[in-house]
């Protein structure tokens, strides 16, 4: 993986600073010209992976880059699964029945139906295969050499003691899509556990790590604790603590520790993308 990967919270109206902020985003960035621009900006700044969700629009942004595949040769996409308010607001819109006919392929939603509840229960692991397939429709022909989990539904199995899906996520894209599997995470230190449990050894684990313990379940010491002393990739995200730090500060702290593979942010203008970047390299040097 490469030291810096760009986010796309701020393209979705995601921000956890300001609901103006949001706002404003979400009318810069209605356009996908806009997504396009500002991907471009952070490649002209040496970052050429862009991490994001399963969200519908990024379907258009994979069509222009495929379309574009020699301007975009060597960018990469790390896709996040699954997008969860897309399947909320299918439930929503459609029912779970609907829901299911929707992301399902045909053939499984007739047999699920047949077997009832028992053919769901003893198959849910391969459902889990389905759904990851069609989630990853609209990356073909991109380079997506890590997959990641969304820390919605790694959390949800983690309490619901659910190993066995998390360690399946991880050797069925290894074996489909020839990818790492990535994991996201508000509570780094046990999933780690899991994983390792599990038999999955340096896993990629991408979670809140910054300077004011912000979404670091355990506390800040115990990251940095095994940070120091387990074997993992460790993906570093939410770095400004939800605004609570300054940009400089919160970068010096993130590059200071051992053993952070990469850095994730988000920006909306080539500026901040700029300064970050700057941040990061002037950090990288002095440790």
């Amino acid at each position: 993986m490469e030291r810096i990967l760009f986010g796309d919270n701020q393209f979705f109206a995601v921000n956890h600073i300001s609901d103006e902020k949001s706002r404003a985003q979400s009318i810069k960035f209605k356009d996908d010209s806009a997504i396009i621009k500002t991907l471009d900006e952070a490649r002209s700044l040496g970052i050429n992976t862009f991490m994001c969700t399963t969200h519908d629009r990024i379907a258009n942004i994979c069509s222009i880059i495929r379309d574009n595949s020699e301007k975009y040769n060597g960018f990469k996409i790390f896709p996040c699964m699954p997008y969860a308010h897309k399947y909320a607001n299918a439930v929503t819109e459609l029912g779970i029945a609907g829901t299911l006919k929707q992301y399902v392929p045909g053939n499984f939603f007739g047999s699920l139906f047949k077997g009832g509840v028992a053919f769901l229960s003893k198959d849910y692991l391969s459902i889990m295969e389905l759904l990851v397939d069609a989630e990853m429709k609209m990356f073909k022909g991109i380079e997506t050499p890590v997959i990641f989990l969304q820390n919605v539904i790694t959390d949800l199995f983690l309490g619901l003691r659910a190993d066995e899906i998390l360690i399946a996520f991880h050797h069925y894209v290894k074996k489909k899509y020839n990818a790492d599997a990535g994991f996201i995470t508000m509570n780094m230190p046990k999933l780690l556990d899991v994983l390792e449990k599990g038999g999955i050894t340096n896993p990629i684990i991408c979670s809140s790590i910054n300077k004011a313990g912000f979404r670091m379940s355990g506390g800040k010491e115990i990251y940095e604790e095994y940070l120091k002393t387990r074997k993992f990739r460790a993906v570093a995200m939410q770095v400004l603590g939800g605004g609570a730090i300054a940009p400089r500060e919160a970068i010096e702290y993130v590059c200071s520790l051992p053993n952070i593979e990469s850095i994730l942010f988000g920006a909306s203008s080539k500026a901040n993308i700029q300064n970050t970047v700057e941040n990061i390299h002037h950090f990288d040097a002095e440790h």
